[in-house]
């Protein structure tokens, strides 16, 4: 039995969330996994009805489960960043979900903008540390709205927090068991203080794994190859703003925000899984937003409760239906929400 918090939130998020649901329910059915669902109203809506972002009690009980599943997060009436850090940033931090998992694989059937690159060439993973760094929040303003105004923003990298995810990012990279090859993504030429404790502590985990070849690029050089030669890269660990901004352009790289997932880990604790496009909400109650990220969000549910059969069958599933699909824009797909949900889990026998 897992008990799994589904937050469905904003926009089209209640849309996708269902068609996960769906596929999670035949999961259920044909592994012979119980699955206890407790549902929160997180998010715009429920902000706009309280002028909370998140009841005092949230995070305490999102501890007592075992994966939260999140829709997507954004209302156009909530102004920017509200939402985002009092939800998004503030679980991630109370959760420790000090891990930022990024696939970015492209599957067959899926339009790639870089020419001559096929599934064969774009099959990588990105781990971004996701507690620290810029996004830590310290800093402040001095005169702000002045002609003297000063803003300040400190990134923050701690031993413990680099260490941690570097020794992730190495553990996962020996049981994906493909090239076996890291590559850390920093800027250790301008940010010689903070980069160089990341550099220093990869040299160090390194000589703990003999067996994974290890690499370096600053991130200028990491967006340009992974628009040139994808195929380079197997797995790459980065900072928590690098991370931010290389996984977006992955999300293009394999076909766009609709078939791109994520998941926030905390590998002794709660993590959180999630398609990462967005609320769209010019698209909400028209049934046409394409549902595939949203399910596989819960592919990478599965492998990190170690379902790993499970987790098999869903991608497996999502292929076949992908092979079927026009395109992953929503309206193009050639099917409605619901048809690509109904497929994915038929597909599950």
């Amino acid at each position: 039995m897992y008990k799994i918090a589904v937050i469905p939130g904003d926009g089209t998020g209640p849309e996708v969330v269902q068609e996960g649901l769906k596929v999670l329910g035949r999961v259920s059915d044909r592994f012979k996994t119980q699955f206890e669902l407790t549902e929160f109203d997180y998010g715009g809506e429920h902000y706009l009805k309280t002028g909370e972002v998140l009841p005092s009690d949230a995070v305490e009980k999102l501890k007592t489960f075992d994966a939260i599943y999140l829709g997507a997060i954004g209302h156009p009436d909530v102004k920017p960043g509200i939402l985002e850090t009092g939800i998004l940033l503030n679980l991630r931090f109370s959760l420790d979900q000090y891990i930022n998992l990024r696939p970015v694989k492209l599957y067959p059937n899926v339009e790639t903008p870089l020419a001559n690159k096929g599934p064969e060439d774009i099959d990588f993973v990105v781990v971004r540390e996701n507690t620290e760094g810029l996004y830590a929040g310290i800093g402040g303003f001095l005169k702000k709205g002045t002609a003297d105004e000063v803003a300040i923003q400190e990134m923050i990298n701690t031993r413990k927090g680099v260490e941690r995810c570097i020794r992730y990012a190495f553990e996962y990279t020996r049981k994906r068991n493909k090239a076996k090859k890291l590559t850390l993504c920093a800027k250790t030429n301008v940010l010689t203080y903070a980069h160089d404790l990341w550099m220093r502590v990869f040299t160090e985990v390194s000589k703990e794994y003999p067996d994974i070849r290890t690499d370096y690029a600053h991130v200028d050089a990491t967006t340009m190859w992974m628009v040139k030669n994808p195929e380079w890269f197997d797995v790459i660990v980065t900072t928590n703003m690098f991370g931010d901004i290389i996984t977006d352009l992955g999300a293009m790289v394999q076909g766009g925000m609709g078939v791109a997932a994520g998941a926030n880990i905390n590998p002794e604790g709660v993590s959180m899984f999630e398609p990462i496009g967005g609320s769209a909400p010019k698209y909400t109650g028209k049934g046409i937003i394409n549902p595939v990220a949203a399910i596989l969000a819960v592919h990478m549910m599965l492998q990190v409760l170690e379902e790993e059969e499970a987790a098999d069958a869903v991608e497996s599933s999502v292929i076949k239906v992908i092979s079927k699909m026009k395109s992953m824009s929503a309206g193009q797909t050639g099917f409605s929400t619901s048809e690509i949900g109904d497929m994915v889990a038929e597909g599950l026998g």
